[in-house]
C-alpha cells in the first residue's frame, strides 16, 4: 500500500526541512508550493497533523525572536569591536575599535507601540455618552446662562 503525501513530510528529516523554511522566512503558501500541495491542503495538515504544524511554528518563533532581539538591541543602542590593519614602515599594524550605535528613535517608537499600546498606541478609544440629536438633554436652562456669561 502507498503512502499518503503527508506521511512523507512527518519524517523526522522533511519535518527539519519544514522548520528551516518557515526560518527563512517562506510564507505558508511558498511552502505549499514547495512540497507540491494546494494552500488550502497546506492548512488541513496544520490542522490535521500537529508535528507538521509544530515545526513550522518553531521555525518561525526561532526567526521572531532573532527580531524582536535585534529591534531592542538597536532601540537601546550598541557597542561593537570593529579591527583594521594600518600600514607603516614598522610593518602592518592591527588596530582595534569600539563603536557606539546610539538608540534608534524610530525602534523604540514601533517597541513601545506593540509592547505598551495601552500607553504608547497614536489612536485612543474614547467612550461618549448623551443624546447626539440634543447636546443639552440633562442640563438645565440656568446652566446655559451661567455658561454664555462666562464667555
Amino acid at each position: 500500500m502507498a503512502k499518503g503525501k503527508y506521511q512523507q513530510w512527518l519524517e523526522p528529516d522533511n519535518l527539519l526541512l519544514l522548520q528551516a523554511w518557515a526560518r527563512d522566512g517562506f510564507t505558508d503558501e511558498q511552502i505549499a508550493t514547495k512540497i507540491g500541495i494546494s494552500k488550502q491542503t497546506f492548512y488541513d495538515w496544520k490542522k490535521k497533523y500537529p508535528d507538521f504544524s509544530d515545526s513550522l511554528k518553531k521555525g518561525k518563533e526561532i526567526v521572531d525572536i532573532q527580531v524582536e532581539n535585534a529591534l531592542l538591541k538597536r532601540a537601546l543602542g550598541y557597542e561593537y569591536v570593529e579591527y583594521s590593519e594600518e600600514c607603516s614602515e614598522d610593518g602592518i599594524k592591527k588596530k582595534k575599535t569600539v563603536k557606539h550605535v546610539i538608540p534608534d528613535t524610530t525602534a523604540q517608537i514601533f517597541w513601545l507601540k506593540n509592547r505598551r499600546p495601552d500607553l504608547w498606541r497614536d489612536k485612543r478609544d474614547l467612550e461618549m455618552s448623551g443624546n447626539i440629536n440634543n447636546p443639552f438633554e440633562g442640563v438645565s436652562t440656568d446652566d446655559i446662562k451661567k455658561l454664555i456669561q462666562n464667555e
